[in-house]
């Protein structure tokens, strides 16, 4: 007999176990898929609202402020992009979660809305199998999520910064948070963007970046396993100053939203003074890094960024360590020209402290004579 049943029949009687009436907002165009996918989800044991485009969405969003948004892309009035860029600079929407409904042809487009704040999407056409389990999965991660770091971090007087035995420290907490694998150069988070996590760098390497008004990037900080990053906007409440990309093929950020991490300041001073001590560290650096900028001499600036980068990301010992950034990337966190950058590690190489390989990476060889350089 139940071999007659469709597989959607069986996700969504879990999803009925895992949601108590969770409310999704419907925002999709054409009838006969609004229809379809209000039809399945309420089958489900979710209570749905529909709109027929972003402008409706928005004001039901605001209105009755639903569990998870399911939305098309193209749509008259406003479409998913206006829709998503609105939820999200509302303080009472900016953390529902978003999943886009998108053809094939929309992809292009639809990474750059990735970009901006949306969770998942689902590529069109689809069946119900597959928009049960991607809902379902959402809600899971959602719950799990949550209830764990707040259950851990209530438990104020059991959590140690130092995370030893006796306790978690602040980083092990995010064993159980959503995580995001990302490739080589795309966006985590962009300037200008209202915040919506707390992030940690699980695997890979990060890094930040600040937009000239006239159009020049200028790195300003890398992040590398157990870094935390994004905290800063969080605790000004402010829009994001920088913009962060991953370095590397699958670098993995594990993320705790806004409202999580908000809650955990509240009830958690000790990770309100673990997060302190950070900003007390990176100012410190900052200061050096200016200090620096300005008194040191053209190849302290070049040996302290290779430097630098080495003692950061160089993890495996019994390897020589190679940096692939590019030359501009190199010689903004230096604070010198890319041409006179280049020419320093030319001197480098005759001396041969570094290497540069055929790919353009940075090989270094003496690590001990470019830390002298700096003395």
């Amino acid at each position: 007999m139940h071999s007659k049943l469709p597989s959607w029949y069986f996700v969504f009687l879990q999803c009925k176990k895992l949601q108590a009436m969770k409310t999704i907002l419907i925002v999709e165009d054409t009838d006969d898929i609004r229809e379809n996918v209000a039809e399945m989800l309420e089958l489900a044991n979710y209570k749905v609202l529909t709109a027929r485009n972003g402008k409706e969405g928005v004001e039901l969003a605001r209105t009755h402020v639903p569990d998870l948004v399911i939305s098309d892309i193209m749509m008259p009035l406003v479409d998913g992009f206006g829709m998503l860029h609105m939820l999200r600079r509302d303080p009472r929407t900016e953390s529902i979660p978003f999943i886009f409904l998108t053809a094939k042809s929309e992809r292009t487009e639809f990474r750059n809305a990735m970009e901006s704040g949306a969770d998942d999407f689902i590529s069109k056409p689809f069946n119900n199998d597959e928009l049960l389990k991607a809902v379902e999965n959402r809600f899971k991660r959602q719950e799990v999520m949550i209830n764990k770091i707040g259950n851990d971090l209530a438990e104020s007087n059991n959590l140690k910064l130092d995370g030893n035995e006796n306790g978690e420290s602040l980083e092990q907490l995010f064993t159980d948070s959503e995580t995001r694998t990302y490739t080589k150069k795309q966006v985590i988070y962009k300037e200008g963007v209202t915040p919506r996590f707390l992030f940690c760098v699980l695997k890979g390497k990060v890094k930040t970046s600040k937009t000239h008004e006239f159009g020049k990037s200028l790195s300003i900080d890398l992040y590398t396993e157990g870094d935390f990053l994004g905290y800063v906007a969080l605790l000004e409440d402010c829009n994001y100053k920088e913009t962060a990309e991953a370095l590397e093929d699958n670098t993995e950020i594990a993320m705790v939203p806004r409202k999580t991490f908000e809650e955990i300041l509240h009830k958690n001073p000790p990770v309100a003074r673990k997060l302190i001590q950070i900003l007390a560290k990176n100012v410190g650096e900052k200061e050096k890094q200016l200090l620096d900028i300005a008194y040191n001499t053209l190849r302290q600036k070049v040996a302290g960024t290779l430097v630098s980068l080495e003692r950061k990301y160089h993890t495996n010992k019994n390897q020589l360590y190679s940096i692939d950034l590019s030359r501009d990337e190199l010689a903004s966190i230096a604070g010198t020209a890319t041409e006179t950058f280049i020419r320093t590690l030319t001197d480098f190489r005759g001396e041969k402290l570094i290497d540069i390989k055929k790919d353009n990476s940075i090989e270094i060889l003496n690590l001990k004579k470019l830390e002298s350089i700096l003395k």
